[in-house]
C-alpha cells in the first residue's frame, strides 16, 4: 500500500508545526528566565551602588574627622613645643645662677678658716652644689633633647595632616553626588 502523498505532506507539516511550537515555547521560557535574571542582577547592582555611595560618604566623613583631629594635634604639639622651649630657657637661666655658687664658695672658704665646724658643712654643701650643677646641666641637655623631639613630632604631625588632607580632597569632590 502506498501512502497518499498529500497525507504524508500534511503529517510532515503537522509534525514540523508541533516541533516549531515546542521550540517557540521553550525559547519563550528561556527569554522569561533571562529577563528575570537580568532584572535581578540589575537590582543587585543598584543595591550595591547605593551601599558603595554610603561607604564613600562614611569614608569622607571619617577622613574629615581625621583631618580635624590632625589639625587639633598640630596646634597642641605647637603649644607643647613652646612650653618645652620655656622650660629649657628656665633651666638655662637656673644653670647661669648656679655659676654664682663659685663666689659663694670662696666666701665660705674664708669663713672656714675661722670656724672649722662651718668648713665641714660648707665642704659638703659645695659637693652637693656641684652635684646639683651637674644634674642641672644634664637636665638642661635632656630638656633641649625633648624640645627637639617635640619639634620633630610637630613636623611629622603637620606632614601627616597634609597627606590626609590630600587624600580627602578627591573625596570632597564627590560630595555633590552623595545623598
Amino acid at each position: 500500500m502506498t501512502e497518499d502523498p498529500k497525507r504524508v505532506f500534511v503529517e510532515m507539516v503537522g509534525r514540523l508545526s508541533r516541533e516549531t511550537q515546542l521550540h517557540l515555547d521553550e525559547s519563550h521560557f528561556h527569554y522569561q528566565v533571562n529577563k528575570w535574571v537580568v532584572i535581578t542582577i540589575s537590582v543587585l547592582l543598584i543595591v550595591l551602588a547605593i551601599v558603595n555611595v554610603y561607604y564613600i560618604r562614611v569614608l569622607y566623613t571619617n577622613l574629615t574627622g581625621i583631618i580635624t583631629n590632625m589639625d587639633s594635634m598640630h596646634v597642641n604639639m605647637q603649644d607643647v613645643s613652646g612650653k618645652m622651649q620655656r622650660i629649657t630657657d628656665n633651666v638655662k637661666a637656673f644653670e647661669g645662677s648656679m655659676q654664682h655658687m663659685v663666689e659663694i664658695n670662696a666666701h665660705t672658704s674664708a669663713m672656714a678658716k675661722v670656724l672649722p665646724a662651718i668648713d665641714r658643712n660648707m665642704s659638703k654643701m659645695i659637693q652637693d652644689m656641684g652635684a646639683i650643677s651637674r644634674g642641672t646641666r644634664e637636665m638642661n641637655l635632656g630638656m633641649a633633647n625633648m624640645a627637639q623631639r617635640v619639634s620633630h613630632m610637630t613636623g611629622g604631625v603637620a606632614l601627616m595632616r597634609n597627606n590626609i588632607h590630600n587624600i580627602a580632597g578627591p573625596m570632597g569632590a564627590m560630595n555633590p553626588f552623595m545623598p
